[in-house]
């Protein structure tokens, strides 16, 4: 919300109308420099989710009603809310460390004897009143999810926990209280067996682990909000009149002209208008050189202008900006469940009833079998089992590596859609890669125009550039580039034959600009004109004919250089095992051109946009998983067709739509970055998995007594929750490794 000030009387009759854009409700009341500004956020993705459990969404903050985490809030401002959970938990942690510690020390059987003057029957009492406000307040949330847990019968970590600190502080204030009503089975040397310090020391350990994990989640959100700062709060806009006035970056309109001054970054994506400038694109390309800029260029929200002063118009604003898009490309892939995210749903929704029935049973063993006091023995260790055996390591494995990676990601300017492409790019074997735009740079020139006959070149190109004045394919791009200056003509009745090229009328002539495959579309014969296209494709260039009522009247050539880290990019994939694969819709002579100077092993030429995805889908067949990688609108059925399609950023929109994977500004290096990032968050993921199974299958039979009659050892309850809360910590620690490693 904004807030201006105002004089009391009335001016909410100047009030614009409400407005709902940008996911938010803007309501403006009066005028400058008397002006309120307010902002609801009706956004469909507010509210908020649980990290595990994405489906679980409510407005408002609480826990998960499956496994009791906290949940998120599903948006992100640039400037981190308190967070509510975190300073509550902090603060019950702190009180009961004053608490616990000498609750520990005062329980140790060595005091008794130093504390003499303390009457024996007080000591328990004692105990009783510091460990009270331990378990009943600063445990209160843990016994409040684990009672819901056991009314919906979704069974989690806190189902345990609560349990097994509930039933050790019951039993200790029954001890203490009614101690002549305990059976014989119960009672050491005459009385009964307290455990205050442990039920105290279990939620004190169990809420240091909740304080670790909400600070590490908080981490992970760190590199979005890196992004969101980014974004400046402030614009400064030119009015009809000439006038200047900053303005809160919610106000700013599409087609308003705004200033940015030296320093400033730029506060929507558009176009300059005026002036020339360096700008500091980093953020989106990763490259530390800035980019010249004069009138016509585009620039991108975020980034940041050096030195001169531009003026610029807004195209894109709000939720619409790059920038925006990125940043809920991120959030929504760390709200993704990957498919190895089954595997530990599949034993958590065994595990908790398991762990219950093997608490039971070391209950019932212990108290037929173990040595006096038979049933205390049985207590202690059937609650050493459920707080050992506490599932939050294995909730954590994955959301944790998961979030880590993909804000990882999004600093090296790999977008990942969702968990589920970020786990399947790791199992690629082979990598099928478009040519215009991918492999090259994506903007092509025009180098030769070979006229027929009687033809001038420069009436063949003026043709040419009228049928493809507002086509965003580059080649057509290339081809009005050359015609600048040329007086271009008024088409009707255009046509696009996806794949092969457009057709039209100039006046009372049909023309058509296109591949080979537009000439037999039309039946007309190429006749010489296909040996000179060949020669022109033999040095690499891509052939354009020019046909008008019938008849070819000129060729085209037009070269598009390799991309400088295509290359090196291309090595470093080969090296990783992986099968390389072009995919063109270019003729076989300049795709193979290509191919030889990057060394791929395999080249499909020649194919329509339905084609594309008919090869990637024959690839699949074989048993390959196939990533595509894109830029253009022609190549998003082969996206959607592929196991991971690969975007290219400064590609059409729709093809960045269709893919799980979107590498900003379209860098070949990228894909090499996503891949080994992949590997890197499944390696780490499987990594947490093991410690948080390690610590299960360790740790339930030490703490069942399996090695009382070899070594006479028992594991302590307060030992069980410290190696609880070291798994967690173990798994939080493993992820957020991610944030430093190199890639």
């Amino acid at each position: 919300m904004y807030f201006g000030c105002c004089h009391v009387r009335d001016r909410t009759k100047q009030a614009k109308r409400p407005a709902v854009k940008r996911g938010g409700l803007d309501l403006v009341l009066g005028g400058p420099p008397y002006a309120v500004m307010v902002r609801i956020d009706v956004t469909n993705g507010s509210g908020y989710d649980c990290p595990m459990h994405p489906e679980v969404v409510q407005p408002r903050p609480g826990t998960c009603s499956i496994c009791g985490m906290a949940l998120e809030a599903r948006t992100l401002s640039a400037v981190e809310p308190p967070d509510v959970e975190l300073r509550d938990m902090t603060r019950r942690l702190w009180l009961s460390l004053v608490l616990s510690v000498p609750l520990m020390v005062a329980a140790m059987a060595e005091m008794v004897t130093e504390l003499g003057e303390v009457p024996a029957r007080m000591l328990p009492w004692g105990q009783l009143a510091l460990a009270s406000p331990v378990v009943l307040w600063g445990g209160a949330p843990f016994f409040v999810r684990g009672w819901r847990s056991l009314v919906t019968m979704r069974l989690n970590m806190f189902t345990l926990i609560a349990i097994g600190t509930g039933v050790a502080y019951v039993f200790s204030l029954l001890g203490v209280a009614i101690p002549e009503r305990f059976p014989e089975a119960f009672r050491d040397g005459g009385t009964v067996p307290i455990y205050f310090e442990s039920a105290a020391f279990i939620v004190t350990l169990v809420l240091l682990g909740q304080v670790l994990e909400l600070r590490a989640r908080g981490r992970t959100r760190s590199a979005i909000r890196a992004l969101l700062d980014l974004a400046p709060k402030m614009a400064r806009r030119i009015g009809a009149d000439g006038s200047e006035a900053d303005v809160p970056l919610a106000l700013v309109e599409p087609g308003d002209r705004l200033r940015v001054r030296p320093g400033e970054s730029v506060p929507a994506d558009g176009r300059v208008l005026e002036g020339t400038s360096t700008v500091d694109e980093s953020m989106m390309t990763g490259e530390a050189m800035p980019i010249a800029k004069a009138a016509g260029d585009a620039v991108t929200g975020g980034t940041v202008n050096e030195r001169g002063g531009l003026v610029m118009r807004a195209d894109q604003v709000g939720n619409d900006t790059v920038l925006q898009r990125i940043v809920r490309l991120v959030i929504e892939a760390q709200r993704g469940r990957a498919p190895i995210q089954g595997l530990a749903d599949t034993v958590a929704g065994y595990f908790v009833p398991a762990v219950l029935a093997i608490a039971v049973a070391t209950f019932l063993a212990w108290a037929l079998w173990g040595p006096p006091p038979a049933l205390a023995h049985g207590l202690i260790n059937a609650v050493a089992v459920l707080i050992i055996a506490c599932p939050c390591a294995l909730g954590l494995a994955t959301p944790m590596s998961i979030m880590v990676g993909t804000g990882r990601g999004a600093q090296l300017g790999v977008l990942f859609r969702d968990a589920a492409a970020l786990e399947r790019l790791g199992a690629v074997d082979t990598v099928v890669l478009d040519k215009t735009g991918t492999l090259t740079e994506g903007k092509p020139r025009l180098v030769t125009i070979d006229a027929v006959g009687d033809h001038e070149e420069a009436a063949v190109l003026g043709l040419a550039a009228s049928l493809e004045t507002g086509s965003e394919h580059p080649l057509a791009g290339a081809i009005v580039a050359a015609a600048c200056g040329l007086t271009l003509a008024n088409v009707t009745d255009l046509r696009a034959v996806p794949g092969a090229g457009v057709i039209g009328r100039i006046g009372e002539r049909t023309v058509a600009i296109g591949n080979r495959r537009l000439l037999t579309e039309l039946a007309i014969e190429g006749g010489d004109h296909t040996a000179r296209a060949d020669g022109l494709r033999a040095q690499g260039q891509t052939v354009m004919f020019v046909a008008m009522d019938g008849a070819v009247i000129g060729l085209l050539g037009i070269t598009d250089p390799i991309r400088e880290s295509a290359p090196g990019a291309l090595a470093a994939l080969r090296a990783g095992g992986q099968r390389l694969v072009m995919l063109t819709g270019d003729h076989r002579t300049t795709a193979d051109v290509v191919a030889r100077a990057l060394g791929l092993d395999e080249v499909f030429a020649d194919v329509s946009p339905a084609d594309k995805a008919a090869v990637v889908n024959r690839l699949r067949a074989e048993g390959r998983i196939v990533a595509m990688a894109g830029d253009g609108i022609n190549d998003a059925p082969a996206l959607a067709a592929a196991d991971v399609g690969l975007a290219m950023g400064s590609g059409a929109d729709v093809a960045v739509e269709r893919a799980g994977i979107t590498l900003l500004r379209g860098d070949l290096g990228r894909v090499v970055r996503a891949r080994r990032l992949s590997r890197m968050v499944m390696r780490n993921i499987r990594q947490n998995l093991f410690f948080a199974f390690a610590y299960n299958v360790l740790g339930v039979p030490i703490a069942a007594g399996v090695l009382f009659p070899w070594f006479g050892l028992l594991l302590n309850p307060v030992i069980a929750a410290a190696a609880m809360s070291l798994s967690s910590v173990s798994v939080i620690g493993n992820a957020l490794r991610l944030q430093r490693q190199r890639i």
